[in-house]
């Protein structure tokens, strides 16, 4: 039976769908059989894996709110299986509202397929409503990125609360199977100094692998391309693929 991580930080632009996507890769090329769920509206990590989000048949949408089996929108790639995203996503908050066992949806969804993968990662919306809530019901554990930035900690605390409330109400397997530091600037103090201070707040949690600032990993989005397809020998690519081995090890 595989492993559901859910990436999640309801802040925005922390790494969250580039570790998502360059974790999939990563672990791809290590030989393991990995998903990506890409649950926010924007569809970012969609695109990201190469997938056209004009061209598919069917996406997440579908599969949560109209009872598609989540094999018949699996998309394949040469960097591990996508379930896509759509711009139909952002009014699914709406249509789950009246739905029965609405947080759960999701979950449901995904249960025929668990066993098919070593590894499924759920790309979360950049807040915590309705979609972050399902990805949190159907996960196992949370990857948690965290920028190395003056606001890093802000607002850790609020998804701290909704874990436990999710792990005391829903979800009760629910854990942190780890903290991503990114976006690490060593030329700076104060880089490390938050680094510091995250490890202090979750310890034994931190990765050992930092993801730096790098051009690089800004780059390969546009050209539809992870990072470590896109420059293997990059310092983003080479981060990401330590933090793979971890996350191997640790499965």
């Amino acid at each position: 039976m595989g492993r559901i991580i859910a990436v999640v930080n309801q802040k925005g632009g922390v790494g969250k769908t580039t570790s998502a996507v360059n974790l999939t890769a990563a672990l791809h090329d290590l030989g393991l059989k990995v998903l990506l769920v890409d649950f926010d509206p924007q569809a970012n990590a969609t695109s990201g894996m190469g997938v056209d989000k004009r061209k598919i048949k069917y996406s997440v949408y579908d599969v949560t709110i109209n009872n598609v089996p989540a094999q018949q929108a699996i998309v394949k790639t040469s960097f591990g299986d996508v379930l896509p995203a759509s711009a139909d996503l952002a009014g699914a908050t709406v249509e789950l509202i009246g739905a029965e066992h609405r947080e759960c949806q999701l979950d449901m969804a995904l249960k025929d397929i668990k066993s098919d993968y070593d590894l499924i990662f759920i790309d979360c919306p950049p807040s915590l409503e309705l979609l972050t809530l399902n990805g949190l019901c159907a996960a196992d554990s949370i990857l948690v990125p965290v920028q190395c930035e003056y606001y890093a900690l802000e607002g850790l605390s609020d998804l701290m609360a909704t874990l436990r409330m999710v792990k005391r109400k829903l979800n009760p397997r629910l854990e942190i199977f780890g903290v991503a530091l990114t976006m690490f600037d060593g030329r700076t103090n104060f880089s490390t100094q938050v680094a510091q201070e995250v490890r202090r707040h979750f310890p034994g949690k931190v990765f050992a692998a930092v993801i730096p600032r790098n051009v690089r990993l800004a780059e390969a989005p546009s050209h539809g391309i992870p990072v470590t397809h896109y420059d293997r020998s990059s310092r983003g690519s080479k981060a990401y693929l330590a933090m793979a081995e971890e996350i191997k090890a640790k499965l």
